[in-house]
């Protein structure tokens, strides 16, 4: 589950799958008299109810349930799947009718478009064979440093949400099987009772900072990493729960960080942010960017971005990521001006209009050529979605931080 709203339940014990029966104890207790080994490759169920080849990553015992459990990896499928399962879930690598049943699955023809479909839903990542030398060198050593991801959920404020990957908590809270995070503050917790009673004297209602844009029920604070440093940490550690390629867990003094908050009669409620270097070296304007699991699919991840390009617009620098489209303009433009009038490089305008194979070979130079009837068709295009967020500058309150003059060194 991306994120489930607990708001109306009743504060309890920590929920479980149904307790075995009696038989299911008996076989389990028969099942688990030789533990399984670490790196043996083994016929797991998911939760959909479908078998599939997976490599035994790690072993916990569960006091809940008073048994072993496994931390699993399914074949050809990103990291994000892996999970902690009983040992019920688990069969021998030779049984013939359950390989059987993986095989016929495999078997089934699906066209290309299927195919990809398929990949997206269930999150098939590329393999080592398909990378380049040194992407598949980096990606085995990011895999080794966090292959097991011991949280399996967190309570946020009121949404109890399925992690999806490793974050590098302080070990006691690391291994635990859940967290509770305070919304408002960032703090975590390792028990429900000690979440409960910090909502009673937590006093902060808003990420710390400046309010910098309010429209609506929307608002965007800016942090200051160096001013507010155990609080982005903290945002880091939370985001890395749902980021697999995240780096920057402590060292945030560097970064700005603009947290986008959903406003009502009790708070601002953190749905998401983008951080960005203060001095960035390549020109970047987003670091980082993450959409909380409960809010994602509202639009948010390009407002995030958009945001960063009016930021980017008002500080006069030009950034990447993402492609715009200009609809009303009538006239002669150049990549420069395009850049100037919307904040993203000259690269990125240039690789986007080569994608949408607006740039012709005419006279032994290029151009670039666009009608407002072509402009039309790519936005009427399956590929295009027009955002359900926009910006509205006039809401943005934002002055440039002042840059220090950087001295010009001399020498070697």
């Amino acid at each position: 589950m991306k994120g489930k709203d607990v708001s109306s339940e009743k504060p309890g014990p920590e929920k479980r799958d149904s307790l075995p029966s009696t038989a299911d104890k008996e076989n389990l207790k028969n099942s688990e008299e030789t533990l399984l080994e670490i790196g043996a490759n083994l016929n797991v169920r998911r939760s959909d109810g479908s078998w599939y080849p997976a490599e035994v990553i790690q072993r916990r015992f569960n006091d809940s349930i008073s048994s072993n459990e496994y931390y699993v990896h399914y074949e050809g499928f990103n990291r994000r799947l892996d999970e902690w399962v009983p040992r019920s879930r688990i069969r021998s690598s030779n049984d013939t009718e359950i390989n059987q049943e993986i095989l016929e699955g495999n078997e089934r023809k699906i066209t290309r478009n299927q195919k990809r479909k398929h990949d997206e839903i269930n999150h098939v990542q590329r393999t080592y064979a398909e990378m380049d030398p040194t992407t598949a060198a980096l990606e085995k050593e990011h895999e080794a440093l966090t292959k097991v991801k011991y949280i399996d959920r967190i309570q946020f404020g009121k949404y109890e949400i399925d992690t999806w990957y490793f974050s590098p908590y302080p070990e006691e809270y690391g291994k635990q099987p859940k967290l509770w995070i305070c919304q408002y503050c960032l703090k975590y917790m390792k028990f429900e009772k000690t979440y409960r009673y910090h909502t009673t004297q937590c006093f902060n209602r808003q990420p710390p900072g400046k309010e910098i844009y309010r429209k609506g029920t929307l608002s965007i604070f800016e942090t200051d990493g160096k001013d507010f440093k155990l609080y982005c940490q903290n945002l880091c550690l939370l985001a890395k729960l749902f980021l697999d390629h995240k780096t920057l867990y402590f060292d945030v003094e560097p970064f700005l960080f603009y947290i986008l908050c959903e406003i009502n009669r009790f708070g601002a409620h953190v749905v998401g942010y983008f951080s960005k270097e203060k001095e960035s070296p390549d020109g970047n304007n987003v670091a980082c960017i993450l959409t909380l699991p409960p809010h994602q699919r509202k639009g948010y991840g390009k407002l995030l971005i958009a945001f960063s390009y009016e930021l980017s617009k008002i500080e006069g620098v030009q950034g990447s990521p993402e492609n715009q489209i200009l609809r009303d303009f009538r006239g002669t433009l150049s990549i420069k001006d395009l850049s100037a009038m919307t904040a993203i490089t000259q690269h990125d305008i240039i690789t986007t209009l080569q994608s949408l194979n607006l740039v012709k070979y005419w006279k032994g130079q290029h151009v670039i050529c666009v009608t407002p009837k072509l402009v039309e068709e790519h936005l009427k295009s399956s590929e295009y979605k027009r955002p359900l967020l926009t910006v509205d500058s006039s809401c943005l309150q934002w002055t440039p931080p002042k840059k220090a003059n950087k001295v010009k060194k001399t020498g070697h």
